[in-house]
């Protein structure tokens, strides 16, 4: 018995399709909840999982896991200052010029304050707000009195000025009195 050519195609041709059909079957079934499944689009999670949130985190948000009532907090990562009254409010938040050395993250307090001093890269600064010590360095919180117009700090000189505007300053200066709580968080 003869067959022919197309008919040998065809065979092929269906056989191919059947098993591309069951691989695509057991692939939806190996795939996660919602993955694929357009059906389900509009459907709720199933329970124990949860849906990835489409929003970007906010860099202003105060950082969770920040502590507890009135206190100051600094993100090492973030370069930033959340100044938090004892209600949870924040009544203030800014970006900051990091030190050159940084604090371990945890739980400080204000240990001094100066209200105008050179800065240990030879800088006048202002309101400065001091609660860490690392390797002999002192961390603080300073302006400098020449303002923008400042030049940065030197990474390469170990210092623990962290820099904010004159009027950050002003408002640290207000904020962070002897024995407020300071925050390092990563």
């Amino acid at each position: 018995m003869a067959t022919s050519s197309s008919g040998i195609v065809a065979g092929l041709t269906a056989a191919a399709l059947a098993t591309v059909g069951c691989l695509a079957h057991e692939a939806a079934e190996a795939a996660p909840p919602g993955l694929g499944r357009s059906a389900q689009a509009g459907a709720a999670p199933a329970a124990g999982t949860t849906k990835a949130p489409r929003v970007r985190k906010d860099p202003t948000a105060l950082p969770a896991a920040s502590g507890e009532g009135a206190r100051v907090v600094y993100s090492l990562r973030g370069d930033r200052v959340w100044l938090v009254a004892g209600d949870e409010a924040v009544s203030r938040t800014f970006a900051v010029e990091p030190s050159a050395v940084d604090p371990a993250p945890g739980s400080y307090a204000v240990t001094s304050r100066s209200n105008a001093v050179t800065g240990s890269d030879g800088v006048p600064v202002e309101h400065v707000v001091r609660f860490a010590t690392v390797g002999g360095v002192v961390i603080g919180f300073s302006a400098a009195v020449g303002g923008p117009s400042a030049p940065a700090p030197d990474p390469k000189v170990r210092t623990g000025g962290i820099r904010e505007s004159r009027a950050d300053g002003d408002a640290m200066w207000t904020f962070a009195t002897i024995g407020r709580k300071v925050v390092v968080v990563r």
